[in-house]
């Protein structure tokens, strides 16, 4: 009887693994087979009543062998992410692009159409690998875009430990049928997705062009948060589109600007952005959108890169505003998603090292699977000054007053960083040396504007467990590497005379709540997605958001009838709106942290001269 119940205890842990990993439902019958046939083989051994001590230890040897050898077999397939939930959507009339004609599918309630897998240039395989992104190929009959495109290739973590984050982190973890799969990926990934309001027949609609984040290193635009569905319905049509990511779009080498017709090396993955928005420029008038009223918006390295996009001499004319969520390139000294082309080719370099090869030619024969899985992958994640897609540092651009974006939405969230450093010990004594790393010499200063035993600003889950400084290092950290970017972008804007509305979001909630990316989902409309995760208050904030985003895309400007006033941002009037249960005004609450980072900078750029 132990013994069944010792087998029955592994068998439920067994097929836990394999509902956590995805694996196909036959797995589960092989392996309730496999146990089954453990149990069995146990009670004939015992009606035998010979010695069963040898031959037991066999069946367990074997026991388990088979079982993970099911778990390998029965690992989930790769497929491509339908459009839409709804099974069976009805199809779209045929739509003509430059490349051909293509059709969509509706969502549930048909009140917007999805137009997913569009691709936007040829597939960066082969001879284009690390080359600027061509044209996309012209294609016979109706092309069927009901799914999403593969995502770019990428690192990406163990299935099970996926699904355990979700557990543990997002809390959002459900067990259902149809999800034994992990999504496609594929050097062949250069498409986009347009999101349209069905049955509008007024003038052409404004666009919002959505670029994804993921520290330039992984990402898809398939993602739930940020799909467009529900801004459509509020009258704009929404595009996103995937890139080049990590050593794919950000390798640099002196040998590939030579071979270049456009000198360039090093920003695949940002002209590729750049070559998705010149096709929406060319082709949205198809789907009903207005080329001459097209938003640019990004989060994160995304964000990074709608700031690379509007100090690009290649998309002047091609948009008109920008949104942009924790993060810029702006600094003298950007804390991430920006390197010196010094630096890039030196990182470049270590991945041919690593591989055995001499130039970039070679390192195109590599298949892409083995250079995705390069320890240097996750260093190869950084926009340069090319001489074609960025001619110069960011913040020369801006200071020049050269920028293409007239109107900017922009800001972070409460707790930005606090994920990114649950891998430092902080505390009381390393404070300072952990300070330095952020802000060099000016690490005392620092500890005075924010000592080590600051308390956190709100609720904080992560506080007792990693330290007593850890707030304080959250604090400073959050504003180096994320908020201090959007102090800096919004200066530039309002020394420009130009439109400046900038957010604080803080709300708090069962899921991501307000730290790096807790944003999205209010404000791409994407809470009910959650179900029972989200609160009333959340789903009114949501709303507000939104409107605050359709109407920035629809006139420059967030305001409008109905909704808590956002106050634009001049040389007197620098505060910023807190999204929260409460709307209002208010002071930045790291003024102090970024005067510090300030004198940090300004000493960075004294010692280049």
């Amino acid at each position: 009887m132990a013994f069944t119940i010792v087998v029955v205890i592994l068998t439920i842990i067994y097929l836990a693994v394999l509902e956590l990993s995805k694996n196909i439902i036959i797995g589960w019958v092989i392996g309730i087979i496999i146990a089954g046939a453990m149990i069995g083989v146990r009670f004939y051994l015992k009606k035998k009543g010979a010695n069963t001590k040898g031959r037991l230890a066999l069946c367990w040897l074997g026991f388990f062998v088979l079982l993970g050898a099911n778990l390998f077999i029965t690992s989930p397939p790769e497929k491509r992410v339908p459009a839409v939930d709804n099974k069976n959507p009805e199809v779209t009339e045929a739509v003509h692009v430059n490349e051909g004609d293509l059709t969509g599918v509706y969502n549930e309630d048909k009140s917007v159409a999805v137009y997913a897998g569009i691709p936007y240039a040829k597939a960066p395989v082969g001879d284009l690998r690390f080359k600027e992104p061509q044209p996309a190929e012209k294609w016979d009959g109706v092309k069927k875009c009901d799914e999403f495109a593969p995502m770019a290739m990428q690192s990406r973590s163990n299935t099970l430990y996926d699904s355990l984050s979700h557990i543990l982190g997002w809390h959002d973890y459900k067990m259902k049928l149809g999800d034994e799969y992990i999504e496609a990926m594929s050097e062949d990934c250069l498409y986009l997705n347009v999101f349209v309001p069905e049955g509008y027949k007024g003038e052409k609609l404004p666009v919002l062009f959505y670029i994804h984040g993921g520290s330039l290193n992984s990402g898809h635009p398939s993602y739930t948060e940020y799909r467009g569905e529900d801004l459509a319905k509020r009258g704009i049509i929404v595009v996103n589109c995937a890139y080049r990511v990590g050593v794919f779009g950000y390798y640099a080498a002196d040998d590939l600007k030579a071979e270049s017709p456009n000198g360039t090396t090093g920003n695949y993955g940002l002209l590729d952005q750049i070559a998705a928005l010149k096709w929406v420029n060319d082709n949205i008038g198809a789907f009903g959108g207005d080329p001459g009223q097209i938003t640019i918006a990004g989060e994160s390295a995304g964000s990074s890169s709608v700031n690379a996009i509007c100090s690009s001499p290649l998309t002047e004319g091609l948009f008109n505003y920008a949104i942009g969520e924790s993060s810029s390139i702006l600094a003298y000294k950007p804390y991430h998603s920006f390197i010196s082309y010094d630096e890039a080719k030196e990182e470049s370099n270590s991945v041919r090292e690593e591989l055995g090869v001499k130039t970039s030619a070679k390192l195109r024969d590599v298949p892409a699977e083995k250079l995705v899985n390069t320890s240097m992958q996750k260093k190869t994640n950084a926009m340069t000054v090319d001489g074609y897609a960025l001619t110069e540092e960011p913040y020369k651009t801006y200071e020049r007053g050269a920028n293409h974006e007239k109107a900017l939405l922009s800001g972070f969230n409460g707790k930005e960083a606090d994920v990114f450093m649950l891998g430092y010990e902080v505390n009381a004594d390393n404070y300072l040396e952990i300070l330095r790393k952020v802000v060099g010499d000016y690490a005392e200063e620092m500890a005075t504007v924010v000592p080590a035993n600051t308390p956190p600003r709100d609720q904080h889950i992560f506080i007792d467990a990693l330290g007593d400084a850890k707030a304080a290092t959250d604090i400073v950290y959050s504003a180096a590497w994320f908020s201090y970017s959007h102090y800096l972008w919004s200066n530039y804007m309002i020394a420009q005379n130009r439109p400046s509305y900038e957010y604080y979001f803080t709300k708090e909630n069962d899921i991501i709540t307000d730290y790096h990316a807790g944003e999205l989902p209010y404000m791409y409309g994407n809470l009910w997605r959650h179900p029972g995760l989200y609160k009333d208050d959340d789903y009114k904030l949501s709303d507000i958001m939104q409107q605050y985003v359709v109407n920035f895309v629809k006139t420059g400007n967030p305001n409008g009838e109905g909704l808590p006033t956002w106050d634009m941002q001049n040389a007197n009037n620098k505060k910023l709106i807190e999204l929260n249960t409460e709307i209002k005004m208010v002071d930045d609450p790291n003024i102090a942290v970024y005067n510090v980072i300030d004198k940090y900078q300004l000493s960075e750029k004294d010692k280049s001269k």
